[in-house]
């Protein structure tokens, strides 16, 4: 009987001004794999980085095939720099990672304990985050706002950092939303998911690529991707104000039959026409986010572009190829899915031969 091939992990990581600190993510990354003794890849997703993250990136796929990484014509955004690696990933579960060291590796056999007791998602929790007070409270209160909110179990203070069993992973990829909001998508799949504490520290290199206004739009998007509050709560203030307004008519006329001689003020229809004129406006600002999403979906652009792709000392330097590689892939992975499938029965049977070949672009493109 064959030996059950070994598990194989594989870790995205999205970069955006990271050059300095991916040498350090990989050397961890590679200590942490090599003690769990398991197979691995790593997948950096250079998502449009104007600093010398690319140099840095191919320097690394020359001398590991354990490592590959995908350049973007442009900043696509987190969300979707880490889906473009989750499709090239083939590991048995994936780990997301922030390229700035802020989700440590050293976390991993954590997670990956609680996967191996079949947990399906094991998502790092922040128990403490080291950085200004204000804005760790600011954190803080945005999730379990978010939580009370949402019409899914959003677990409280967890990112993107996790490891994602295959299947998750595969359920993930296969929603066919443009704008997504991972950690929320996370949480909508299902599966058995747990948590596991973590101090978060801060960047290690240089300053936050998320400005407060940029917090702002996560915290928009988050809500508007997965609540129907906003829209509800206008729902309950427009019925309120209709019951108001008619109380208000009611009143004007009998008061103005019980004082006919008396000048009722313009101000207060001032005010009236004021306040309903920004109730209006706000209204239409709520239902304007949803539709927002709904135009950005119709429009079926692609989530990313991906402009290049190093592997194995090799360079792929048009979309074609890319694709050709990605189909290579996907085919690997199919092959090693039917093998896991084939060890699990009791008869197993060693992988396909030609499977690893997949996994490699090929020889006469550069």
């Amino acid at each position: 009987m064959a030996d059950a091939r070994p598990l194989r992990l594989s870790a995205v990581i999205v970069c955006y001004l990271d050059a300095q600190a991916i040498p350090l993510m990989y050397r961890r990354l590679c200590d942490v794999f090599s003690a769990l003794a398991v197979d691995y890849e790593i997948i950096f997703v250079n998502d449009g980085s104007p600093d010398d993250t690319q140099a840095v990136l191919k320097e690394l796929t020359a001398k590991d095939d354990h490592v590959m990484a995908i350049e973007h014509s442009r900043n696509f955004g987190s969300q979707n720099a880490f889906l473009s690696g989750m499709e090239l990933a083939t590991g048995d579960a994936v780990v997301l990672l922030d390229g700035d060291l802020q989700d440590p590796p050293e976390v991993i056999p954590a997670l990956y304990e609680k996967w191996q007791q079949g947990n399906d998602v094991v998502y790092g929790r922040r128990a403490k985050r080291q950085g200004p007070p204000i804005m760790t409270f600011a954190y803080r209160a945005f999730y379990r706002v978010f939580r009370g909110v949402s019409y899914v179990p959003v677990p409280l203070d967890a990112g993107d950092f996790s490891l994602m069993d295959r299947r998750v992973v595969d359920e993930l990829l296969a929603l066919p939303e443009t704008d997504q909001f991972l950690r929320g998508l996370r949480a909508w799949v299902g599966f058995k998911q747990t948590g596991v504490d973590y101090v978060r520290p801060e960047r290690a290199f240089g300053r936050s690529t998320h400005s407060r206004l940029k917090n702002l739009w996560w915290a928009k998007k988050a809500l508007f991707s997965f609540s129907f509050l906003p829209i509800e709560v206008l729902g309950y203030a427009a019925a309120v104000m209709t019951a108001l307004s008619f109380a208000a008519v009611i009143y004007q006329v009998v008061d103005r039959l019980r004082r006919p001689d008396v000048s009722h003020g313009i101000s207060t229809l001032i005010v009236l026409v004021v306040f309903f004129g920004s109730l209006t406006l706000l209204a239409i600002s709520v239902l304007g986010e949803y539709l927002i999403r709904v135009f950005e979906e119709v429009k079926r652009r692609p989530r990313f572009i991906r402009k290049a792709l190093w592997h194995g000392g090799r360079g792929l330097n048009s979309a074609a190829e890319v694709e050709r590689f990605l189909g290579r892939r996907k085919a690997a992975l199919r092959s090693t899915e039917a093998d896991r499938s084939e060890t699990s029965a009791p008869k197993a049977n060693a992988p396909e031969a030609n499977a690893p070949e997949a996994n490699a672009p090929e020889a006469n493109e550069s």
